[in-house]
């Protein structure tokens, strides 16, 4: 089991709402992962490759993720969901960068997405309230992969290491390079959406 967190920064530094997210990931039991998409943002995922919890950092630099526009972030969120046959979560902060971005993800994988999660109970099982706030309630998913938008008040933020010692992932070197608009393609030299390659925290 994987899961996949969208990292919310400005191409210098991760939003504090990442943190709490990430917290909230490890809650789940299986491998984090972080997306940091954007344009000259190596820096964000280098730093945040010390972080306490995370196993890979996936590293997606070009230029028309400058701005983090969500069409273009879900289809690369969806294609790096596909990739991966472990896959189970997909997770942003309830921001209004994860609010904008999450519902287009959850629909180009047709599942129904658990917002403002405020508590984890089990890999499919989330406390999240209703009614302005005044109640909660308990809903159990059975989608394969869960979208959930994390409300970041509820979960501590995730403790950054020491300066982190990232190496590239085992696949060996980039798994691709900043190129045009499209796809995910894992292939060195076919790059189409700017996944650069993979940062592992180091031992």
């Amino acid at each position: 089991m994987s899961i996949l967190v969208i990292a919310e920064h400005d191409n210098a530094a991760l939003n504090p709402s990442t943190l709490n997210t990430l917290s909230a990931a490890t809650r789940l039991g299986g491998d984090v992962r972080l997306l940091v998409a954007g344009s000259g943002c190596s820096a964000v995922a280098r730093s945040a490759a010390g972080i306490a919890g995370v196993a890979k950092v996936l590293l997606a630099d070009a230029e028309h993720h400058q701005s983090q526009l969500a069409e273009t972030l879900a289809e690369l969120v969806v294609e790096v969901v596909r990739a991966d046959a472990d896959c189970t979560h997909v997770l942003a902060p309830s921001t209004s960068f994860g609010k904008n971005v999450l519902p287009r993800i959850a629909a180009l994988l047709d599942v129904s997405q658990v917002s403002d999660v405020v508590a984890i109970e089990t890999p499919d099982t989330f406390v999240r309230p209703f009614y302005a706030g005044n109640a909660l309630a308990r809903v159990q998913s059975s989608d394969r992969i869960k979208v959930l938008s994390i409300r970041t008040t509820a979960f501590d933020a995730a403790l950054a290491g020491p300066s982190p010692h990232a190496s590239r992932g085992a696949r060996g070197g980039e798994v691709g390079a900043a190129g045009a608009r499209g796809g995910l393609d894992r292939r060195v030299g076919r790059p189409r959406h700017g996944l650069r390659g993979e940062l592992q925290r180091g031992a």
